[in-house]
């Protein structure tokens, strides 16, 4: 695992870059609110994806300092703009690292990360974003965006989180191009029973291999 340190507007944020030897594509995650890149949920489905030959990036979209002011406030991590124009640039900062460059780029998304993803993945201009998943995600919260997304985009929702449910159930009217919405039966909000976790792995890895490296 290497440390990077990403540059963005004068400001640098922080991540973990795991690369498989015989990668062949990489997936940037984007945490939920009040996580951080050190989540043992997004580690656990990063190293179920490692297991694919996709190398991953687990990356703070928050500055340290940043992030203080969030834990007082709660303001930051639902500026979903803000979030999703530092995931897009670090896809960027990838092109500049030899061991990825060039690899086709897939977005994870966790709560308010997810909408972050479906936000950058619908203003990609190449596009070189070719798939979106989402864990237990608002993507409602990427507004108008959602109806310009092109990445095929699969939702993941526990089937006890009932609220997020049905928002993700509004969210997939309006993605017009290649989606689906996955329940997770007995899962709850952050898929802490046994065994979920793991089939979002699972869930994930289809579906990030079969758009990443086809």
């Amino acid at each position: 695992m290497a440390e990077i340190e990403i540059p963005i507007d004068g400001e640098v944020i922080r991540g973990d870059l795991v690369v498989p030897p015989h990668r062949s594509a990489v997936v940037v995650f984007a945490h939920g609110s009040g996580s951080s890149r050190h989540s043992p949920r997004n580690r656990q489905v990063a190293h179920r994806l490692q297991q694919d030959s996709l190398a991953t990036v687990l990356v703070d979209l928050l500055t340290a300092q940043e992030e203080a002011v969030d834990l007082r406030s709660g303001n930051l991590r639902f500026d979903v703009n803000l979030l999703a124009r530092r995931l897009a640039a670090t896809s960027r900062w990838l092109e500049t690292r030899p061991d990825v460059a060039g690899l086709p780029v897939g977005y994870f998304g966790a709560s308010t990360g997810a909408a972050a993803a479906l936000v950058a993945a619908a203003a990609d201009p190449e596009p070189r974003v070719r798939a979106v998943v989402s864990r237990g995600g608002r993507p409602d919260l990427a507004g108008d965006a959602l109806d310009r997304v092109q990445a095929p985009t699969l939702l993941i929702v526990g089937g006890r989180d009932e609220q997020v449910l049905d928002l993700n159930r509004q969210a997939a009217r309006r993605l017009s191009r290649e989606h689906r919405l996955e329940v997770v039966p007995g899962a709850t909000h952050l898929f802490e029973e046994p065994g979920t976790l793991e089939q979002v792995g699972n869930l994930a890895a289809e579906w990030f291999v079969r758009w990443l490296t086809a």
